[in-house]
């Protein structure tokens, strides 16, 4: 018998009377010799709460997981600033939640106080968030949603609940399209379909999105459908973007995610850090910038015109307008221009991270601004790349600063061995490893045969060596074959200087880097930012 029942049964035996007689005129039975009577299992402590919040332990898990068929449980760490960050909201996701007697349960998790949790469940960094479904403490589902309130609370109904609502007539479907910006409605004649499981799966995870679903016939011949097909309503641009459903081949949600995050963005968007993210989301490969300023009446008239020139290129290419007057300098100088060159044209593919601009001094119409677009995507203009002037002391400190133009110079000179920081001015993590950089230098200054170096990569840019996260270390060793070698290490003095002792490698037990990524949002704007635990010792980047 499973030994975590016994002390039920000895309890409800003797309840019974049963427990503890004899079977005959002997009375109580006499115990075996040598042997206890089995302990009574202590009940199992109720877990804490903090702010709506259960607090959780190793002890307390499982009874958690039992009954709470729906619990969302955050691994954090005490010195974490990020989990300090999500905590007010993580509460108030709690209370939300609560309000509405939705059937979910918060939780949190001590990491570095329950190593066994942490170990268990694969926690490398902090906050992790992980979803329990009906006890299963095997396959746990990565939360994968925002870290504000609502979102969080958004994406739990739509997990414990329906992720898109039953529409049954023309009321209902205008009820939902009034009460939203951007609807998505699902026409399906047969709502039992496996497409159907693909659609609402995806509608659990686009949570700016708001979804609908019917197969009612009246409601195909009221918006002229005749087969299966995904619409997306909208209270701007052009209102409406349908996507069939191909019969043979099925709803693929990775094409219905790309049409949707596509249709549902403005064809022009004001670039800013709220928007960013939903920018370089778009997967949209090729953006046209236009860069005014808000204040001046002459450039907010042409923003019309670039409105106009919009829709042929919807999918292809993305119409993006930035405002010289905000916040906005890190991508005026990241094309190398200025303020005072607004009103001004910038297309660039952020795969290649190849820029183009239009024929100094051309109008911005909108058929230029067509023209334009038409000629880089046919490859009839030729990208353009920054450069520098040399500064005439570029060699006087320890620290040598290279530019585009003589980089290639110092870089590849067969009688040095060169190591390059490759940096942005607003990048945070460049900026803490600048101390042990100085310190670099000033140790090798007399080494006649090592050069320590930075180059500004958001003034310079280099065809060969692409630069897609800051910061970034090459080495460039001594020697003939234009040898470089990536950097991967910690960012320390100590670090740096074995490498440069033992000729460009590292001891194999130095961590590696975790890689860059295309230029994307705002310097220092991550998605989901998160700590890594304590002895980990990847370097971050901040994105471009």
């Amino acid at each position: 018998m499973d030994g975590q029942f016994l002390p039920v049964l000895v309890l409800l035996l003797g309840a019974s009377g049963l427990c503890g007689q004899g079977l005959g005129p002997g009375g109580p039975l006499e115990e075996p010799p040598g042997e206890k009577p089995p302990e009574e299992k202590p009940p199992e402590e109720e877990p804490p709460e903090e702010d709506g919040v259960l607090v959780l332990s190793r002890q307390t898990l499982g009874q958690a997981l039992q009954e709470h068929p729906a619990l969302l449980v955050e691994f954090y760490a005490p010195w974490c600033g990020h989990c300090r960050a999500l905590a007010p909201e993580y509460s108030k996701a709690a209370a939300l939640l609560a309000a509405e007697s939705a059937r979910v349960t918060l939780a949190k998790v001590d990491g570095p106080a329950e190593p066994e949790l942490a170990e268990e469940f694969a926690v490398t960094e902090y906050p992790t968030l992980k979803f329990f479904r009906e006890g299963n403490r095997t396959h746990p589902e990565e939360y994968t949603g925002p870290r504000e309130a609502e979102g969080i609370a958004e994406w739990l109904r739509r997990r414990v609940g329906p992720s898109a609502r039953r529409l049954e007539d023309e009321e209902d479907v205008r009820a939902l399209t009034d009460a939203r910006d951007v609807v998505v409605v699902g026409f399906f004649q047969d709502l039992q379909d496996r497409d159907v499981a693909t659609f609402l799966g995806l509608a659990q995870d686009a949570l700016d999105m708001t979804f609908g679903l019917t197969d009612r016939p009246q409601l195909f011949q009221k918006f002229g459908l005749t087969k299966d097909t995904v619409v997306l309503f909208k209270k701007y641009d052009e209102g409406r973007a349908d996507f069939p459903v191909d019969k043979e081949l099925g709803l693929d949600q990775g094409d219905l995610s790309r049409f949707l995050l596509t249709h549902s963005m403005h064809l022009v968007t004001e670039y800013s850090s709220e928007t960013s993210s939903r920018i370089f989301e778009a997967k949209i490969l090729n953006h046209l910038l236009l860069f005014v300023n808000q204040t001046l009446d002459a450039h907010r008239e042409l923003l019309a015109g670039f409105r106009e020139a919009a829709p042929p290129f919807r999918g292809q290419v993305l119409f993006v307008v930035v405002d010289v007057g905000a916040d906005n300098d890190h991508v005026l100088q990241y094309f190398g221009l200025k303020a005072q060159e607004a009103p001004t044209l910038r297309f660039i593919n952020i795969e290649t991270t190849k820029k183009y601009a239009p024929e100094h001094g051309a109008p911005v119409t909108a058929a230029t601004i067509a023209d334009f677009c038409r000629a880089v995507l046919g490859g009839g203009v030729k990208p353009y790349r920054l450069s520098q002037e040399v500064p005439p002391d570029w060699d006087q400190r320890p620290v040598k600063t290279l530019v585009g133009k003589n980089f290639e110079q110092v870089a590849f000179d067969e009688t040095k061995n060169v190591f390059i920081k490759f940096y942005a001015p607003w990048c945070a993590h460049c900026k803490e490893m600048a101390p042990a950089w100085e310190e670099l230098a000033e140790k090798y200054r007399d080494h006649e045969d090592i050069v320590i170096a930075e180059l500004d990569a958001t003034a310079n840019e280099l065809e060969a060596f692409p630069v897609h996260g800051f910061p970034t270390l090459k080495y460039f060793p001594a020697g003939p074959g234009r040898k470089v070698i990536d950097y991967k290490g910690a960012r320390d003095l100590e670090t740096f200087s074995k490498f440069l002792d033992s000729g460009g490698e590292l001891p194999a037990e130095e961590p590696a880097e975790v890689p860059g990524a295309a230029f994307p949002e705002k310097p220092g704007n991550t998605m989901e930012p998160k700590d890594k635990k304590p002895g980990n010792t990847t370097e971050p980047r901040d994105e471009l």
